[in-house]
C-alpha cells in the first residue's frame, strides 16, 4: 500500500514526507489531522504539535534536536527553528536479547571465492601496487599506464578515443556536439582470466608531517597486503623516507606472522636507473600475475564473508529504506556466521546509548566509549564539532541534525549485539557486527573498512557519489528510484520500492544479499568496480568528519 507519510518511531514528534506536500494540505495521520504550515517536499519532516523553545524534537525514537523557538504544528523542520542535540551516554549493564531473523532461504548456499592458505576467503584476487613514499606516485602511474592498458584492465580507452574524435572533428571543421562515446573495449582480451585487477595505492603520505603519520600509514598499508582480495604485492620505496620497507614488513609480519603471497620491493636509492626500477617492477608483477592466475574461485560458506556497511550522499530516505534495508541484510549475515563492519563514528553521535546497550560485554562498551569521546575532544579541541557532519546537499535533503542523520546512518548495521570495537586498522576478527573507528568521510571510512578486512562494501546513498575502493568491491545502493534512473551508471541495487510500498525492509534486505552472493562469486560485477573507482584515502588521525 502506498503512503504518502510516514512516522518511523512510536515515540516521535515528527512525521516524514515521502513525497512533496503542500502548504494548506490536510494530512490525515493514524486519526489526526495536521494541516501543512508550508511546503513540505519529499524527504523533509514535520512537526506533529505545537513546539516551545527548547522542547526536544524525537525522531527514530531518539532525541534529535531541540527547537530553537516557538513552532506551530504543521511547520517544516529546518536549520532555523530546530539544532543538534542527543543525549548523554554511559555502560549501564543492559540486558540485550536479539531475535535473529529467518535464514531459512539462504543457509546451505555458498559463493565462489579465492581460498588464502590462512582460512580466509576473499571475493576477488588482485594484485596491488603499494609506495611508501608519495615520491613514488608518478612512478606508479607511469606502470598503470602501461599495465592497465596492454593487460585489459583500464576503462579509459572510451574517453580517450572520444578526445581523438573531437580533434579530427575540430581539424575537419565539423561540429563537436555530433562526437559520440564509442564503448570502452576493455576486458575482452585479458589474459589473466582469473586477476580482477592491478590495483595502485597512490597517496601523499610515507615522509614529512610527524612519525605517527608514518607508523599509521604503514599498518594502513600491511592490512591491505594482507587482504584476502589480495594475491600478490608491487612496494616501490624511494629510501630515504620516514616509513622505511622494514617498518611495512615489520607491520605485515604483525598482521600474518604466515604471509605467503608474491611480495616484490623494489628501492629507487638503490637502483641504476628510473628506467631500470620501473622495467624490473613490470617484469617481476608480470612474472607474480602468471603465478596468481593459477587460483580459481572454489565454494566457501556465507560464514566467510565479511561486509562493510557504509552511507554517503545521504538524503532524507536513507535511514527509511536503503540503510535499514542493508541492516536487515547485515542481520541475515551476521545469523550466518558472518563479519558485518559498521564505521564512520562522527555518525554515529546519539545513537552511542543503544549501541553501548548491545555490547556483548562491558570491555567491548567500554572501548567503544572511550574511543568515541577521545575523537568528540579532538573535534571540538579544533572549534568543531559533530554538529557540523552534515554537508549542505544531507541538510537540503532532510538531514537537518547529525543526530537524525547518525540514527539514520547506524540503521545499516542491524539490530544484532556488538561483540568487537575496532581501532583504525585493527581486523576483524570475531564473527557478528563489529564497529570500526573511522571518520564519516567517504573514502577515509571505506579506506578503513577495507583494512579492517572488509571484502565486500554496501554503499547506501540518496543523492548519488562515486566512492569506491582499490580492493573491496564497492556495492551501491539507492534510496530512491528517482536517483537509481538518474545515476543509473553508478547504483547497483534500487530500494525506492520500500518507499513507493512495493517492498518491505525484510524482502529488499534478502535481495541485497542475494546480490552479493553473486558479486561474491564474480557473477556480478559492482559498477563502481566496471568504473574503476579505486579511492584510497588514508586517515592521520586529525579532525575529519
Amino acid at each position: 500500500m502506498k503512503h504518502t507519510v510516514l512516522k518511523v518511531h512510536p515515540k516521535d514528534n515528527v512525521i516524514v514526507a515521502l513525497t512533496n506536500l503542500s502548504k494548506g494540505e490536510t494530512i490525515s495521520f493514524e486519526g489526526f489531522d495536521y494541516v501543512l504550515q508550508e511546503d513540505i517536499p519529499a524527504k523533509h519532516k514535520f512537526f506533529m504539535q505545537d513546539m516551545k523553545a527548547g522542547d526536544e524534537v524525537i525522531m527514530y525514537g531518539v532525541l534529535v534536536g531541540k527547537a530553537q523557538k516557538d513552532i506551530v504544528k504543521g511547520s517544516r523542520m529546518s536549520t532555523e527553528n530546530i539544532k543538534h542535540a542527543a543525549e548523554p551516554y554511559n555502560y549501564r549493564q543492559a540486558k540485550f536479547e536479539w531475535q535473529a531473523p529467518d535464514i531459512s532461504k539462504f543457509k546451505g548456499r555458498t559463493f565462489n571465492g579465492y581460498h588464502r592458505s590462512d582460512g580466509r576467503v576473499g571475493t576477488a584476487n588482485y594484485w596491488l601496487f603499494i609506495p611508501t613514499v608519495f615520491c613514488e606516485n608518478r612512478n606508479l602511474d607511469v606502470i598503470r599506464e602501461a599495465m592497465h592498458n596492454e593487460l585489459g584492465y583500464a576503462v579509459t580507452d572510451k574517453y580517450k578515443q572520444y578526445t581523438h574524435h573531437l580533434l579530427d572533428a575540430y581539424k575537419n571543421g565539423e561540429q563537436l556536439d555530433s562526437i559520440s562515446l564509442s564503448p570502452s573495449s576493455n576486458g575482452h582480451h585479458r589474459p589473466f582470466k582469473n586477476v580482477d585487477g592491478i590495483k595502485f595505492l597512490n597517496h601523499q603520505g610515507g615522509c614529512g608531517g610527524i612519525r605517527q603519520d608514518a607508523a599509521i600509514l604503514s599498518k594502513l598499508l600491511a592490512a591491505y597486503a594482507d587482504h584476502p582480495n589480495v594475491g600478490g604485492i608491487t612496494v616501490l620505496s624511494l629510501g630515504c623516507q620516514n616509513l622505511q620497507t622494514q617498518d611495512f614488513l615489520n607491520d605485515l609480519k604483525a598482521y600474518n606472522p604466515n604471509f605467503d603471497k608474491p611480495l616484490f620491493i623494489f628501492e629507487q636509492q638503490q637502483s641504476q636507473s628510473e628506467e631500470q626500477l620501473i622495467t624490473d617492477a613490470i617484469r617481476k608483477t608480470f612474472e607474480g600475475l602468471i603465478e596468481i592466475n593459477k587460483l580459481e574461485r572454489q565454494p566457501a560458506s556465507l560464514d566467510k564473508l565479511c561486509i562493510g556497511v557504509k552511507c554517503g550522499g545521504s538524503d532524507g530516505f536513507s535511514g527509511i529504506s536503503a540503510n535499514p534495508s542493508v541492516g536487515y541484510c547485515s542481520d541475515l549475515v551476521v545469523a550466518l556466521g558472518g563479519k558485518i563492519l559498521l564505521a564512520e563514528f562522527p555518525e554515529l553521535c546519539g545513537v552511542e546509548q543503544e549501541l553501548i546497550d548491545r555490547s556483548v560485554n562491558e570491555a567491548t562498551a567500554r572501548k567503544f566509549m572511550k574511543l568515541m569521546k577521545s575523537y568528540d575532544e579532538i573535534v571540538t579541541n579544533a572549534g568543531s564539532s559533530f554538529s557540523m557532519n552534515p554537508s549542505p546537499g544531507n541538510i537540503k535533503d532532510g538531514l537537518i541534525t547529525d543526530a537524525i542523520k547518525s540514527a539514520g546512518a547506524a540503521k545499516k548495521g542491524g539490530t544484532s549485539p556488538v561483540v568487537d570495537v575496532l581501532d583504525y586498522t585493527e581486523p576483524a576478527t570475531k564473527p557478528g557486527l563489529s564497529l570500526v573507528c573511522t571518520p564519516g568521510n567517504d573514502v577515509e571510512a571505506t579506506t578503513g573498512k577495507a583494512a579492517s578486512g572488509a571484502t565486500l562494501i554496501l554503499f547506501t546513498t540518496g543523492l548519488g557519489t562515486p566512492t569506491g575502493n582499490p580492493v573491496c568491491p564497492t556495492i551501491k545502493v539507492s534510496t530512491n528510484s528517482n536517483l537509481t534512473k538518474r545515476m543509473n551508471d553508478i547504483i547497483d541495487i534500487d530500494c525506492g520500492p520500500v518507499i513507493e510500498g512495493d517492498k518491505t525492509i525484510e524482502q529488499m534486505g534478502e535481495v541485497i544479499l542475494d546480490y552479493c552472493i553473486k558479486a561474491a562469486s564474480g557473477e556480478i560485477i559492482p559498477k563502481a568496480v566496471l568504473l574503476n573507482q579505486d579511492d584510497f584515502i588514508p586517515w592521520k588521525r586529525g579532525v575529519s568528519l
